[in-house]
């Protein structure tokens, strides 16, 4: 199976995980955290739902420098606006995805600070290292969402909320 093909599918099968874990956010609690070095419930949820933009940065740019361009979140207050956030940036993820080609995805592309070389890697990998972001962070919003007694939904099969024996 070709690259493009294949991520195209990682993608929309972590969106659908994605988008069952932010159903599940009450709105009431998009401020909590649950340690003070940790991020809000808000905080995080918004980057889980931005990443997917990432694979368009990858895909147009040939680098990131952190202190040309520093991150300014998007401020989202419910659970219908980061759903749609969600969508917009899997549109413009799988958008990018679909009208690239092989070669492209193994040019090099580099995540810096200034002049501090944060990483180098082909556009393929960034794209990859995206995904497991998403998966990650994820996890810690699932760690959130059981620390206030929210149901979990499965992620690759059922979670102990959705236990095929009970």
């Amino acid at each position: 199976m070709e690259i493009i093909p294949m991520l195209l599918k990682e993608m929309e099968l972590e969106a659908q995980t994605t988008r069952k874990m932010f159903a599940q956010i009450p709105n009431d609690k998009f401020d909590w955290q649950p340690h003070p070095k940790s991020m809000t419930i808000r905080a995080l949820a918004t980057h889980i739902a931005e990443l997917p933009e990432w694979v368009s940065l990858a895909i147009n740019t040939d680098e990131l420098d952190f202190a040309a361009n520093p991150y300014a979140p998007r401020i989202i207050n419910d659970t219908e606006g980061l759903l749609n956030l969600l969508e917009q940036s899997l549109t413009d993820g799988k958008t990018q995805l679909e009208k690239t080609n092989e070669n492209e995805l193994l040019k090099s592309w580099t995540l810096r600070n200034g002049e501090q070389i944060l990483i180098v890697r082909t556009k393929e990998e960034v794209i990859r290292m995206t995904y497991s972001q998403i998966v990650h962070h994820r996890a810690q919003l699932g760690v959130f969402l059981r620390l206030l007694d929210v149901p979990i939904p499965g992620s690759y099969g059922p979670s102990a909320d959705e236990a095929l024996f009970v």
